[in-house]
């Protein structure tokens, strides 16, 4: 299979009928792996290295993805499309390879670069934060990287620390492009599906009304050139409708501890307006960006005074909330998003009408099924049939904008596929995009 092919009608899963399983077992007479480097909730990603080009050992990884437990009849199509970005990114020095794609009866196999560093979230949990030129020599590799990207056709939506590997040089590498996007699946220039993780998302992204998608991925430069230097998330609220007020507002803290000019960096970035946001090819004229970086201060050993342990660090960048990404996409994210996808604990929805119609509607829907709907004292509908208990909540994510959840709280085995179809069928004419549908 050629890695460099760069359309995504020439990718094939190539057919093979060995399986492999455990550390030292052998893939399709091909490849031995070794340890085990993480696990998600369907698949495994080992070490691995070639049976047939021995001079390469140990310089792959091998991400194992179970069909029969993963992978339904709309999955494949999905990983694919991964396959496919990252097919298109094969020659960038900054992009995790994908070397080639292997499937079985029963597993699919990704042969990738090994990026034994690690993430680079581990890098700025153990720093707590990074001194400027340590953070501006992270910002050129990714703003390198991600400017390859767009200009084939590709926008990553999932920038953050955690989507950030580094190779035994210390190189940044992005990975999980599961949730791009690709040229061809714009309309009229835009993109009309919300993913991404929400602290670093831009706001305009919730609206599904058509976004620029490089200029998304500019914003969550500024987010993370924020992290890098500050040690925490600019904007991080449990209150959705809190946290994209301030996004508008462009309400967060500089400390004093950040230079000027990086700080009209991260400004100009952050703009709410994406017509008037920094782009990233304006961006490397800035001089600040164009300033070498000394390899002498790249120790990054400076450590914020404000944060005096890793719980207290992780409460800042760690913090998940109602909106996060395994909730408003569905990708390859191997730690949780194929879970969430196969036990439908919830579905989620953004509406344009005001509260009191859509709890209106909703009782209906819920009436008309057979649920017996109950007020809730800290807010939010009761929705009880049988065993099964649905808690339904709605917040106001801006004005004129709400998202509405069901999830499961007791009963979920009794809820099945059907079960969610007809709450959707019921409640589709009010729905303005559903969030937890393929994007």
């Amino acid at each position: 299979m050629d890695p460099t092919s760069p359309q995504p009608s020439a990718t094939k899963l190539r057919r093979t009928t060995s399986n492999g399983g455990g550390s030292g077992s052998i893939i399709l007479e091909k490849y031995q792996l070794g340890r085990l480097l993480g696990r998600g909730s369907f698949a495994k990603v080992y070490q691995a290295h070639s049976l047939e080009d021995t001079n390469k050992i140990d310089d792959i990884a091998i991400k194992i993805i179970d069909k029969a437990t993963t992978v339904d009849a709309a999955m494949e199509p999905r990983i694919l499309r991964e396959v496919s970005a990252m097919r298109r990114l094969h020659h960038h020095p900054n992009i995790l390879k994908l070397h080639e794609v292997m499937a079985t009866k029963s597993k699919i196999y990704l042969v990738m670069e090994l990026a034994p560093g690690g993430e680079l979230f581990a890098k700025l949990k153990r720093c707590r934060r990074f001194s400027e030129p340590t953070a501006r020599k992270y910002f050129h590799q990714l703003v390198s990287a991600l400017r390859f990207c767009h200009q084939n056709g590709v926008v990553h939506r999932d920038i953050k620390p955690q989507n950030l590997l580094l190779d035994q040089k210390g190189l940044l590498k992005i990975t999980d492009f599961g949730l791009s996007a690709l040229s061809e699946h714009k309309r009229d220039g835009l993109i009309y599906t919300a993913c991404g993780t929400p602290a670093y998302t831009a706001p305009e992204v919730v609206y599904r009304k058509g976004y620029d998608g490089e200029k998304a991925d500019a914003w969550s430069c500024g987010v993370l050139l924020y992290v890098f230097l500050v040690g925490r998330l600019p904007f991080d609220d449990s209150n959705l409708s809190n946290m994209y007020r301030a996004m508008h507002c462009r309400t967060f803290e500089l400390p004093d501890w950040v230079s000027k000019p990086a700080k009209s960096v991260i400004c100009r970035l952050m703009d709410p307006n994406p017509n008037t946001r920094l782009s990233l090819d304006d961006l490397i004229k800035l001089s600040w960006f164009k300033r070498s970086y000394s390899v002498e201060n790249l120790s990054s050993r400076d450590v914020g005074s404000e944060f005096h342990d890793d719980k207290e660090f992780n409460k800042h960048l760690c913090k998940v909330n109602a909106f996060d990404l395994i909730s408003m996409s569905s990708g390859l994210d191997l730690s949780g998003l194929f879970e969430v996808e196969l036990s439908r604990k919830e579905i989620r929805f953004t509406c344009g009408l005001e509260m009191d119609k859509i709890e209106e509607k909703v009782v209906k829907v819920a009436g008309e099924l057979g649920y017996r709907v109950e007020k809730r004292k800290g807010g939010g509908l009761g929705l009880l049939k049988g065993r099964v208990v649905l808690v339904v909540e709605i917040w106001e994510v801006d004005v004129g904008l709400w998202l509405v959840e069901f999830k499961v709280v007791d009963g979920g085995i009794e809820l099945g596929e059907l079960n969610w179809e007809e709450l959707k069928l019921g409640l589709d004419d009010i729905v303005q995009s559903w969030h937890n549908e393929v994007s």
